[in-house]
């Protein structure tokens, strides 16, 4: 017994010491799990981050309390102290946020990089305070990434676009930004955050083509074209500068030989300059003059911006389905999706004709459904375009009535009264107790079809007998309406989804048939009045238009601002 009783107290002792030592060590765990939850909670509650640009995350605050719940705060990126892979890799998207079309600036990212450093140093400032800053920031910045990739960087009423609120999805932030910071595969998973169509797919390729030519500024400098306009076997001094801007667009293939120095306007260079005028929405006529030299020499950042507003824009829109008609107004064009891929062989094309570039009649973008098609139309004139039009003329010419096939009715319905052109009734007119309308006929505004979507601009699809306007490449004409090229291919797509679908034969009778002959649709077809002043297509060609009603200056100032609405 004597023998044992040193080692039993050795064995005790021993014992107690690593007890104490495991109390200790438990007692600093805790400790330290205390202090960072007490330090998570305090930056929360102080709404504030000093260590970064944008200091302020009122917007994000809620979905921050839900990231770092109050006893049960965790960090999402940092793991003893260093940063996580996936906090690395979603720190490499924030700093190349150009690459998405957004600007890096926004989301902190050389900030937060070079913070990381200071994640190991030691320093009067406590590291859990550092790690809960770090952390918390960011979060911050993922979500405002996350969220401007998702739904766009701000809400598309302050661009007075009146565009479906609803998506058809419901992007759950804080489960999404859980599972990029275990990710091992953030750039993948972010590009599924995107709009998952394939023309926005193409924009962003553009996009990184352009960013690539815009490190040669010197491309689109030229020199100052004479007083008339260059045509071909004319001597130009910028004839090789233009030479070498054609190939770098791809204007001219990318095999053309550089080095000849001759100023004389040549075939090859008029072939080029008749694919960069189709491309920019210009008479492909092949001479340079100042409308044309002005698009040359437009800088390749304003075509980047060009690109990333446009971008900004398809974010703001539900994925392709069919059926559903799209109208691009600075393109001056329709399609109508036969699927649910955007592929453009899955694609009906039209030129259309829009709103003039007043105020007044600039189209509106909207989203809408259309619901009936009329064939041989009556015209009901717009009280605005009467009264600003069409009364003065009434009033200076007698037979301008019986000319134009104009009747006035009293009344709101097609069977509402024709009234006689008194001198009282036409008086009416301007204060819309009397209305004007136009007869079905040759020279019936409408044409011979329209199309029906109620939207609260009294908009709609029809056709026009004006059909030598579709001649020109600036198709800006209209009171507002949309006019189109091929009515008989629009209307074959449409009454195609009706549950006993029309011939192309019975749809041309009915053109040309019994007037005002209405046809409901079965279902309402979504119709999408879009603006984007830059289209890529599958050939690799990028197509370029005018900012024809100035949406691209006022959503570039207002993206200097954008206000954060967290969904």
């Amino acid at each position: 017994m004597e023998m044992r009783t040193p080692w039993f107290r050795f064995c005790l002792s021993l014992c107690i010491t690593l007890l104490l030592v495991s109390e200790s060590t438990s007692s600093e765990i805790s400790n330290t799990d205390h202090s960072l939850e007490k330090f998570i909670q305090a930056v929360l509650a102080s709404k504030r981050l000093p260590i970064i640009q944008h200091t302020n995350f009122d917007n994000e605050y809620e979905l921050l309390q839900q990231l770092y719940p109050p006893n049960n705060a965790d960090l999402l990126w940092l793991e003893q102290g260093k940063p996580t892979t996936s906090a690395l890799a979603i720190l490499n998207e924030l700093s190349n946020a150009s690459n998405y079309g957004l600007h890096s600036s926004d989301y902190d990212g050389e900030k937060l990089n070079a913070l990381l450093p200071a994640l190991e140093e030691t320093s009067v400032i406590q590291p859990e305070q550092k790690q809960a800053q770090f952390d918390i920031a960011l979060s911050t910045a993922a979500l405002r990434f996350i969220q401007h990739l998702h739904y766009g960087r701000i809400d598309p009423k302050q661009a007075a676009f009146n565009l479906p609120a609803d998506r058809g999805d419901t992007l759950n932030l804080t489960r999404r930004l859980r599972q990029l910071s275990k990710s091992g595969e953030v750039a993948t998973d972010l590009q599924q955050l995107e709009p998952q169509f394939s023309h926005y797919q193409l924009l962003k390729s553009a996009l990184h083509r352009y960013q690539r030519l815009a490190q040669d500024p010197t491309l689109t400098q030229l020199p100052a074209l004479p007083s008339r306009a260059i045509k071909l076997d004319d001597t130009y001094d910028g004839a090789v500068a233009l030479r070498r801007l054609l190939i770098a667009e791809e204007d001219l293939p990318l095999d053309t030989p550089v080095v000849n120095t001759s100023k004389i306007i040549d075939a090859t260079l008029i072939n080029g300059l008749k694919n960069y005028q189709t491309r920019h929405g210009l008479t492909a006529d092949g001479v340079l003059g100042q409308h044309t030299f002005k698009q040359l020499t437009t800088p390749f950042s304003a075509r980047i911006q060009q690109i990333e507003l446009t971008l900004e824009r398809w974010r703001w829109l539900p994925p392709p389905q069919a059926p559903m008609i799209v109208v691009n107004i600075p393109q001056f064009k329709l399609f109508a999706f036969k699927s649910n891929k955007d592929r453009e062989e899955n694609l009906l094309r039209m030129e259309v004709i829009v709103g003039q570039i007043y105020e007044h009649t600039k189209t509106p973008v909207f989203f809408s459904e259309m619901q009936q098609v009329v064939f041989r139309p009556y015209w009901d004139v717009p009280l605005n375009i009467t009264k600003r039009e069409l009364l003065p003329q009434i009033k200076r010419n007698p037979n301008y009535l019986a000319e134009h096939h104009f009747e006035l009715v009293k009344g709101q319905s097609d069977s509402s009264p024709v009234v006689p052109a008194t001198t009282d009734n036409i008086n009416q007119l301007a204060s819309g107790k009397i209305r004007l309308r136009q007869r079905p006929g040759e020279d019936n505004a409408l044409g011979n079809i329209k199309f029906l979507l109620p939207n609260k601009y009294n908009v709609y699809l029809h056709s026009t007998p004006a059909q030598q306007l579709f001649n020109e490449s600036r198709r800006a004409f209209s009171h507002g309406c949309i006019r189109i090229s091929n009515p008989l291919a629009l209307a074959d797509y449409v009454l195609s989804t009706i549950a006993e679908p029309w011939s192309v034969e019975k749809i041309s009778a009915a053109m040309e048939g019994a007037p005002n002959q209405r046809v409901n649709l079965d279902k309402p077809i979504p119709v999408m009045i879009v603006y984007g002043t830059v289209m890529p297509l599958e050939s690799g060609v990028v197509q370029f238009f005018d900012d024809i009603y100035g949406h691209d200056a006022k959503l570039a100032a207002l993206l200097q601002h954008p206000l954060v609405n967290m969904h």
